[in-house]
Protein backbone atom coordinates (compact mmCIF):
# COMPACT_ATOMS: atom_id res chain seq x y z
CA UNK A 1 0.00 0.00 0.00
CA UNK A 2 2.82 2.45 0.84
CA UNK A 3 4.46 1.69 -2.52
CA UNK A 4 1.18 2.47 -4.33
CA UNK A 5 0.84 5.83 -2.54
CA UNK A 6 4.43 6.72 -3.36
CA UNK A 7 3.87 5.79 -7.02
CA UNK A 8 0.68 7.88 -7.19
CA UNK A 9 2.34 10.82 -5.50
CA UNK A 10 5.24 10.62 -7.97
CA UNK A 11 2.92 10.25 -10.96
CA UNK A 12 0.78 13.21 -9.84
CA UNK A 13 3.94 15.30 -9.68
CA UNK A 14 4.84 14.30 -13.25
CA UNK A 15 1.34 15.10 -14.49
CA UNK A 16 1.45 18.50 -12.76
CA UNK A 17 4.81 19.28 -14.34
CA UNK A 18 3.49 18.25 -17.77
CA UNK A 19 0.36 20.41 -17.38
CA UNK A 20 2.42 23.41 -16.25
CA UNK A 21 4.86 22.96 -19.12
CA UNK A 22 1.99 22.80 -21.62
CA UNK A 23 0.43 25.95 -20.17
CA UNK A 24 3.76 27.77 -20.35
CA UNK A 25 4.16 26.73 -23.98
CA UNK A 26 0.66 27.98 -24.89
CA UNK A 27 1.26 31.27 -23.12
CA UNK A 28 4.62 31.78 -24.83
CA UNK A 29 3.04 31.11 -28.23
CA UNK A 30 0.48 33.87 -27.68
CA UNK A 31 -2.46 31.56 -27.15
CA UNK A 32 -3.65 33.46 -24.09
CA UNK A 33 -6.93 32.88 -22.33
CA UNK A 34 -8.57 35.86 -24.02
CA UNK A 35 -8.01 34.28 -27.43
CA UNK A 36 -6.67 37.40 -29.15
CA UNK A 37 -4.02 36.94 -31.82
CA UNK A 38 -1.76 39.80 -30.76
CA UNK A 39 1.86 38.78 -30.20
CA UNK A 40 3.07 38.51 -26.64
CA UNK A 41 4.78 41.64 -25.31
CA UNK A 42 8.26 40.95 -23.94
CA UNK A 43 9.39 42.29 -20.58
CA UNK A 44 10.28 45.98 -20.78
CA UNK A 45 13.84 46.43 -22.01
CA UNK A 46 16.42 48.48 -20.18
CA UNK A 47 19.91 49.72 -20.88
CA UNK A 48 21.82 52.44 -22.64
CA UNK A 49 20.59 54.11 -25.80
CA UNK A 50 22.90 51.87 -27.82
CA UNK A 51 21.69 48.70 -26.07
CA UNK A 52 18.04 49.63 -26.63
CA UNK A 53 18.73 50.51 -30.27
CA UNK A 54 20.38 47.13 -30.76
CA UNK A 55 17.33 45.34 -29.31
CA UNK A 56 15.14 47.43 -31.62
CA UNK A 57 17.38 46.53 -34.59
CA UNK A 58 18.36 50.14 -35.24
CA UNK A 59 21.68 51.84 -35.96
CA UNK A 60 21.14 55.02 -33.90
CA UNK A 61 21.96 58.42 -35.44
CA UNK A 62 22.83 60.30 -32.25
CA UNK A 63 21.33 63.82 -32.18
CA UNK A 64 21.64 64.79 -28.50
CA UNK A 65 24.31 63.54 -26.12
CA UNK A 66 23.82 65.41 -22.84
CA UNK A 67 24.04 64.32 -19.23
CA UNK A 68 20.26 64.39 -18.72
CA UNK A 69 19.13 63.08 -22.14
CA UNK A 70 20.54 61.11 -25.06
CA UNK A 71 18.44 61.12 -28.20
CA UNK A 72 18.87 59.42 -31.58
CA UNK A 73 16.98 59.07 -34.83
CA UNK A 74 16.34 55.49 -35.91
CA UNK A 75 15.14 53.94 -39.12
CA UNK A 76 14.17 50.29 -39.49
CA UNK A 77 11.99 48.31 -41.85
CA UNK A 78 9.06 49.36 -39.64
CA UNK A 79 9.71 53.08 -40.21
CA UNK A 80 11.40 56.07 -38.57
CA UNK A 81 11.29 56.95 -34.90
CA UNK A 82 13.16 58.82 -32.19
CA UNK A 83 14.71 56.90 -29.31
CA UNK A 84 15.63 58.80 -26.15
CA UNK A 85 17.11 57.79 -22.81
CA UNK A 86 17.01 59.86 -19.65
CA UNK A 87 19.17 60.21 -16.55
CA UNK A 88 16.12 60.38 -14.26
CA UNK A 89 12.50 59.24 -14.21
CA UNK A 90 11.45 62.82 -13.53
CA UNK A 91 13.34 64.10 -16.57
CA UNK A 92 11.66 61.47 -18.71
CA UNK A 93 8.16 62.36 -17.48
CA UNK A 94 8.78 66.09 -18.01
CA UNK A 95 9.96 65.39 -21.57
CA UNK A 96 6.90 63.24 -22.31
CA UNK A 97 4.55 65.85 -20.83
CA UNK A 98 6.01 68.54 -23.09
CA UNK A 99 6.08 66.24 -26.14
CA UNK A 100 2.40 65.34 -25.57
CA UNK A 101 1.47 68.85 -26.71
CA UNK A 102 2.42 67.73 -30.23
CA UNK A 103 0.39 64.51 -30.14
CA UNK A 104 1.71 61.18 -31.32
CA UNK A 105 2.44 57.70 -30.07
CA UNK A 106 5.05 56.94 -27.44
CA UNK A 107 6.53 53.63 -26.34
CA UNK A 108 7.62 54.16 -22.75
CA UNK A 109 10.01 52.12 -20.64
CA UNK A 110 11.98 52.97 -17.51
CA UNK A 111 14.10 55.99 -18.39
CA UNK A 112 13.54 55.62 -22.15
CA UNK A 113 10.96 56.48 -24.77
CA UNK A 114 10.51 55.80 -28.48
CA UNK A 115 8.37 58.21 -30.50
CA UNK A 116 6.91 57.47 -33.91
CA UNK A 117 3.79 56.61 -35.87
CA UNK A 118 1.38 54.28 -34.11
CA UNK A 119 2.28 51.30 -36.33
CA UNK A 120 6.03 51.84 -35.77
CA UNK A 121 5.52 52.09 -32.01
CA UNK A 122 3.43 48.88 -32.06
CA UNK A 123 6.19 47.03 -33.92
CA UNK A 124 8.83 48.31 -31.49
CA UNK A 125 6.75 47.15 -28.54
CA UNK A 126 7.15 43.60 -29.81
CA UNK A 127 10.93 43.97 -29.38
CA UNK A 128 11.29 46.37 -26.45
CA UNK A 129 8.17 45.80 -24.36
CA UNK A 130 7.02 48.92 -22.58
CA UNK A 131 3.74 50.80 -22.46
CA UNK A 132 2.14 52.64 -25.36
CA UNK A 133 0.95 56.17 -24.65
CA UNK A 134 -0.89 58.30 -27.19
CA UNK A 135 -1.61 62.00 -27.07
CA UNK A 136 -3.83 64.33 -29.04
CA UNK A 137 -2.25 67.57 -30.15
CA UNK A 138 -3.25 70.54 -28.02
CA UNK A 139 -4.16 73.86 -29.55
CA UNK A 140 -2.08 76.80 -28.48
CA UNK A 141 -3.20 80.39 -28.41
CA UNK A 142 -6.75 81.61 -28.89
CA UNK A 143 -8.91 79.03 -30.61
CA UNK A 144 -11.86 81.42 -30.77
CA UNK A 145 -14.09 79.06 -28.83
CA UNK A 146 -13.73 80.89 -25.55
CA UNK A 147 -13.40 77.50 -23.89
CA UNK A 148 -10.66 76.11 -21.78
CA UNK A 149 -8.68 72.91 -22.08
CA UNK A 150 -8.09 72.92 -18.35
CA UNK A 151 -8.36 69.40 -16.99
CA UNK A 152 -8.04 67.85 -20.44
CA UNK A 153 -4.94 65.75 -20.70
CA UNK A 154 -5.40 64.38 -24.22
CA UNK A 155 -3.42 61.46 -22.92
CA UNK A 156 -4.22 57.76 -23.07
CA UNK A 157 -2.21 54.77 -21.92
CA UNK A 158 -2.60 51.23 -23.20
Amino acid sequence: MVEQLEWRRGRTGLVSVAVLAGFALLTACGGGADGDDRPAVPPTASGTLEQLASKARCEPDLQTDAEEIRQANCKTGDGRYVLATFATDRGQREWINEANDYGGSYLVGRKWVAVGDADVVAALRGRLGGTVETASPHHSGNSGSGGSEEGHSGHRTS
